[in-house]
């Protein structure tokens, strides 16, 4: 099969706590990823104060970013060290409060109110919680979720949106017989059956 050897791989929620404990985060970007900027005009569609969704945000730059240019950030982590790391590192000040809908999740906020970061498992979320989303920017997620839950995964994400919405997903293209992910390799068929 084209996805080789990656099919049966499973990451634990244990072990990407792990990488963020042990700073092995070679996925993050400290300057904001260049096809963010290349495609922003995609994303935005000309619309200002959009609600733009980061599943997976880790400490993503990109989410000041585009709060700094007026539009209402969310994003889900499941590292409370990603999230406080992101307000640290952009000396944000923000409150934190627990989400009712979720055992043991919490979500924080900065101060000006226009970046909401969860901390929990990103199948937890639904509309009902977080709202949906005029544009979804996926830099990492998609190829950091696990084969087996990326329909899970899709089925969320197509829940989350507008209508109206842009979806910028960033994937990778690799044999996947000579790594075995994250990030996975998501070929462009497997994109097409599972967004449409």
């Amino acid at each position: 099969s084209d996805v080789g050897s990656q099919k049966e791989r499973v990451v634990t929620e244990e072990e990407w706590l792990q990488k963020w404990e042990m700073g092995d985060i070679g996925f993050h970007k400290e300057q904001g990823h260049p096809l963010l900027q290349k495609y922003l005009d995609v994303l935005l569609n000309g619309r200002s104060g959009l609600r733009i969704f980061f599943p997976l945000c880790g400490k993503a730059v990109e989410m000041k970013w585009l709060a700094d240019m007026g539009h209402s950030v969310v994003g889900v982590e499941v590292s409370e060290q990603a999230v406080k790391d992101f307000f640290s590192e952009h000396s944000l000040p923000y409150c934190e409060e627990p989400v009712p809908e979720i055992s043991g999740a919490k979500m924080f906020q900065s101060t000006s109110g226009n970046i909401s970061l969860y901390c929990c498992s990103i199948y937890d979320l639904s509309s009902s919680i977080v709202g949906k989303f005029d544009g979804v920017w996926d830099r990492g997620a998609l190829v950091a979720v696990n084969p087996c839950d990326r329909q899970s995964y899709a089925s969320l994400m197509i829940n989350l949106v507008e209508k109206s919405s842009s979806y910028l997903l960033v994937t990778v293209s690799y044999d996947p017989n000579k790594h075995k992910g994250p990030p996975f390799y998501v070929p462009e068929s497997e994109i097409k059956s599972l967004f449409g």
